[in-house]
């Protein structure tokens, strides 16, 4: 797991090669591991110096968080946290120089096992991430990272670092001071060893270990700290409204920990870890990471069936979507079709690909090579010829049966037997969408969200006949475009459409009582979601929300149940004009100069009420109501796993993450409690809060949707 070996010439090396995990990890095991080899290193008196490497592709990855997730109660995380110190700590001050060969990525603890040692090369070749990213999981660096990055490269630097856990590449993290060398991979080995033989020696004690170090950029009560802490934590506050403890707890293991010497920075630390890891935001982070993994590794992709790899796909509808998808194929080196109805449209679209290339090039992610590559795949035509050898074909028309059908049927014509025919419809069921198809097995919903460059997540929709060969070809797809797919059955809605039209109608809803919109906005955003629900709306278009609407109205007929936003929205765009933003107004005015701003027009239509209700409970309501329907979601089956609920609410339409999901928050809360409040409120409100016989279930049993509740 951990060896320790040492040459003729006195340079030891400790070598990390943990095989019963991916990557090399920190847990109890290779602790004690390492624990052991310093102490040989430190023993061994033929020993002048030591290089930490790895035998893995990756250096150290950090913490396993099964032994985080895992640890007791706060005491005990308190010292599994503080013997990793400590054990750091003794590569520091035991008198021998080390150096860190990072030779892949060196995250978290992997990092701060870096920066233990005196000198610290990276490879040149390959991308990979140095940094401490433990805020993205709701965590703090525990093993030092608090005290020694500030101590090496400024608080400034490295607080912002660590609220964001932002992670960098090689130079980089070497221009910043995170690293002192790159030297190609074949030279990592020997430059280490030059350097502990020749400079070594002299460098065995670290900056702040001699009398009269000084924190670059001086320290929390210089005036550039003063201005850090008392802005730092305003920012803050002002960008995540109190949810995320991590970040405020950085923040205090920055300032309380530099006022004084490292020894005491480390035990302080590691009390704000124990206490950040025990949090029920932390849980629910760490809970979503492990969903996200799940989803990457196509852990719904049915058995049987060999990998497939798409070489060539036609696009249906040059629009936004349809060239974001082409691009992101392209991206992934596959050919692609950019079918519209005219030339002008088709060009449109791959000139979509061909501002995002430049941009990329402009900012030095791409080569004008690479970038031209790309833009040859896209062909942008009217010609359905193209489509003779594809794998995959795409439909991303307008929200309209008998125009999806129509090209449908056009593609198939030209299709090959055994490929896939899909639709990015957001709302219209897929069974229904196949019933014009002549492969009504091989037809599956692939619903991406805008902007589909930016966008993580695919909403994979099986309809009725969908065979299993035809969902792991579209997995298969997904995983190729470097997307993260969750697997949804048939229905009005899917998943994510439906529940994501609970948050923007809930907030109508409460302008509709004359709830004051600014309040409203910022109940949303104090909750943990991106935006709030009004500008939401406008960002989808209220004119799209209408005509799906009224879509759902006429193919359902009397059995449409009417929503009390529909007379909102029905007003805003037939009698205001207020489409949203693409047009520049909605809920919201969208200047040509300056920010956008409330529309002044709200008060007039929609007056409010003198007496105004407590924030809490309109968080509770947006959040809640969200909650409920997928609860029912899960109930229909139309969601058969509680991670891909979690990973399509967070990644699909920004639900608020510390919370976990919109799964996750049910937990959080007690499936007890939260029925309890949601009959509450289906009394105040409206039945769209009564909660479904499976919760009612599952408060009678005493049972969560995890093992382990929140």
């Amino acid at each position: 797991m951990i060896s320790y070996t040492c040459d003729s010439d006195g340079i030891a090396t400790i070598l990390w090669n943990v095989t019963n995990r991916p990557m090399n990890v920190m847990n109890d095991e290779t602790i004690a591991a390492l624990d052991a080899a310093v102490d040989q290193a430190v023993a061994d008196d033929n020993c002048k110096g030591v290089i930490m490497a790895s035998a893995h592709k990756e250096y150290v990855v950090g913490a396993d968080l099964s032994s985080v997730d895992a640890g007791g109660d706060a005491d005990a995380l308190y010292f599994w946290v503080r013997k990793i110190q400590e054990v750091l700590r003794k590569i520091e001050t035991c008198g021998k120089p080390f150096a860190a060969t990072i030779n892949g990525h060196a995250l978290g603890g992997g990092y701060e096992l870096s920066m233990a040692c005196h000198y610290r090369l990276a490879a040149a070749e390959g991308r990979f991430k140095i940094g401490l990213p433990e805020a993205k999981i709701g965590l703090l660096p525990g093993g030092g990272g608090t005290q020694r990055l500030p101590r090496m490269i400024g608080m400034q630097a490295a607080v912002m670092m660590m609220l964001e856990g932002k992670e960098q590449d090689q130079k980089t993290a070497l221009s910043l001071g995170m690293i002192d060398k790159i030297v190609p991979t074949a030279e990592l080995q020997s430059a280490a060893k030059e350097w502990l033989l020749t400079e070594g020696p002299k460098n065995a004690v670290k900056p702040w270990d001699k009398k009269g170090f000084k924190i670059p950029g001086g320290g929390p009560t210089s005036p550039g700290g003063a201005q850090l802490f008392v802005g730092g934590n305003a920012m803050l506050m002002k960008r995540t409204y109190g949810n995320f403890p991590a970040q405020k707890h950085i923040m205090s293991c920055v300032y309380e920990g530099l006022i004084t010497d490292i020894d005491t920075g480390m035990k302080i630390e590691a009390r704000y870890f124990a206490a950040t890891a025990k949090t029920p935001e932390a849980k629910n982070l760490i809970r979503f990471f492990f969903a996200m993994t799940e989803a990457n590794k196509l852990a719904r992709r049915p058995e049987g069936y060999e990998k497939s790899e798409p070489k060539k796909i036609g696009m249906l509808g040059a629009g936004m979507m349809g060239a974001g998808i082409a691009y992101v194929s392209a991206a992934a080196g596959i050919d692609v079709v950019l079918i519209d109805q005219s030339q002008d449209a088709a060009d449109k679209g791959k000139n979509y690909s061909e501002a995002l290339v430049k941009k990329q090039v402009g900012r030095g992610r791409m080569t004008e090579e690479k970038g031209q590559a790309l833009l040859d795949r896209i062909t942008a035509t009217t010609s359905y010829d193209g489509l003779s050898d594809v794998d995959l074909v795409i439909e991303a028309v307008f929200e309209d049966r008998k125009i999806k059908a129509d090209v449908t049927q056009k593609a198939e014509a030209e299709m090959p037997a055994g490929a896939v025919t899909a639709s990015n419809t957001s709302t219209l069921p897929i069974t229904g969408l196949a019933e014009a198809s002549r492969q009504a097995d091989n037809f599956i919903g692939l619903h991406f969200f805008s902007p589909v460059d930016k966008m993580p997540l695919v909403e994979i929709i099986r309809g009725e006949k969908t065979s299993d060969e035809c969902l792991a070809k579209a997995m298969d797809y997904v995983k190729a475009i470097r997307k993260t797919p969750i697997v949804v059955n048939d229905s009005r809605g899917f998943y994510t459409s439906r529940v994501f039209g609970t948050y923007v109608r809930e907030g109508m809803c409460m302008l509709g009582e004359g709830i004051n919109p600014a309040l409203i906005e910022n109940a949303g955003k104090m909750a943990g979601m991106p935006v709030g629900p009004l500008a939401l709306v406008d960002e989808v278009s209220l004119e799209l929300s209408h005509r799906i609407s009224e879509q759902t109205r006429k193919d359902l007929g009397d059995k449409y149940i009417p929503t009390s936003a529909d007379p909102m929205i029905k007003k805003m765009v037939e009698e205001l004009g207020r489409m949203g933003k693409k047009v520049g107004k909605g809920f919201y005015d969208y200047p040509e100069k300056g920010d956008k701003h409330l529309w002044p027009g709200l008060a007039e239509n929609f007056p409010q009420t003198e007496e105004q209700p407590d924030v809490q409970e309109l968080i509770k309501r947006m959040m809640y109501v969200q909650s409920v329907e997928t609860a029912r979601c899960m109930e229909e089956g139309v969601v058969t796993n509680p991670n891909d609920a979690d990973v399509g609410s967070i990644m699909g339409w920004g639900f608020a993450p510390n919370r976990g999901g919109s799964i996750s928050q049910i937990d959080m809360v007690g499936v007890e409690e939260f029925v309890k409040e949601c009959d509450r409120m289906a009394q105040a409100y409206g039945p769209r809060f009564t909660p479904p016989k499976l919760l009612r279930d599952m408060a009678a049993e005493g049972k969560g949707f995890f093992d382990k509740a929140a």
